[in-house]
């Protein structure tokens, strides 16, 4: 099988870190093909209107899937590009992000538009139901956890976070809680902070250390690192949003703390926190603000978490994430040819 991959980040000089390019190395054992990068700029905050991103690449979109079987799309939330009316090879569409009520009417509009829509979790494929979307699947991501093992830190060491999912927009330094954890390790002098950082919005987010005196407490990965190693002095990971459609649903970074055997934080707005709460892999925050995290973190101090259950909670993803993408392929595939 072969596949034109549509992803809705900018093509900037670190996209391929991000966390649908790794989603689509992995899909390259199922179904081999190239991406496309819809976002017209290769840098985000553009104010060119969703409704026309693609349509000055529909020449070149045409030429591709010529060779092609299915194209692959993925964006956090549901969406209906309009380019995608005018392509000749069924859609597979991925709801990166979550749902709610007001993604009613988007949601319809890309059923239409898709023969397949996979979201990450079981209340999120109900609500597309209930909307009327009957061609639905529910994948949860995976990562490669070859390439991650458990490093012990001691007990007196003092509690570092490790902050994936870095602002793409200076709007989400709040609603990805940056903002919020820089707060709290002010008011927490032994909290330490390392973000992964992508390049975007880089020279803002030294501006936001240096103007909060904490350049000697937070770190700023604005390079490609070994995460492995990265983890390997982290006492857990953590992502944050404000509401749901601002990070993925199961964000990789978080999946990649649990496959090192360190916990997790995450906010009730991210929709895998419904999983670390009931399989207690970490700690769930209401409101993302200063005085929840730090309660969070003492809580994760005090908590013994077994890294060998937090790394179990994983095993096999990778497996299951690829045997399902090869179903739903096949199935539109053969659809088609009916």
């Amino acid at each position: 099988m072969r596949a034109l991959y549509h992803l809705t980040i900018p093509a900037s000089p670190m996209a391929d870190c991000e966390a649908v390019a790794q989603d689509v190395r992995l899909l390259q054992h199922v179904a081999v093909g190239r991406s496309i990068h819809l976002y017209p700029t290769r840098r985000p905050g553009t104010r060119i209107p969703r409704a026309i991103w693609g349509l000055e690449r529909l020449p070149l979109l045409w030429r591709l899937e010529r060779s092609i079987d299915v194209h692959h799309i993925f964006n956090p939330d549901p969406f209906p590009f309009p380019v995608l009316r005018l392509l000749r090879r069924p859609i597979v569409y991925t709801i990166v992000g979550s749902v709610s009520d007001e993604h009613c009417h988007n949601a319809r509009r890309v059923g239409a538009l898709a023969r397949a829509v996979i979201v990450s979790s079981q209340a999120d494929q109900d609500c597309l139901i209930r909307w009327g979307i009957s061609q639905t699947h529910v994948v949860q991501p995976a990562v490669d956890v070859t390439r991650l093992q458990y490093t012990s830190i001691s007990d007196d060491a003092p509690p570092t976070l490790l902050a994936g999912s870095a602002p793409w927009t200076g709007e989400q330094f709040v609603s990805k809680g940056v903002d919020a954890l820089l707060e709290a390790a002010l008011r927490r002098h032994e909290l330490r902070l390392i973000f992964l950082w992508r390049g975007v919005l880089f020279d803002e987010m030294m501006r936001r250390v240096a103007t909060t005196g904490l350049q000697e407490r937070v770190r700023v990965l604005n390079e490609r690192v070994d995460v492995n190693e990265v983890l390997a002095g982290v006492t857990a990971g953590v992502v944050l949003a404000t509401r749901p459609d601002v990070v993925k649903a199961y964000p990789h970074s978080l999946l990649e703390c649990l496959a090192a055997g360190k916990p997790v934080l995450v906010s009730r707005a991210i929709r895998m926190s419904e999983w670390v709460e009931k399989s207690n892999l970490g700690c769930v925050i209401d409101v993302v603000n200063a005085d929840h995290i730090l309660r969070a973190v003492d809580t994760l101090r005090q908590a013994r978490f077994s890294p060998q259950r937090l790394q179990a909670a994983v095993a096999g993803h990778t497996e299951r994430f690829l045997a399902a993408h090869r179903q739903i392929y096949e199935w539109v595939i053969g659809r088609r040819s009916r």
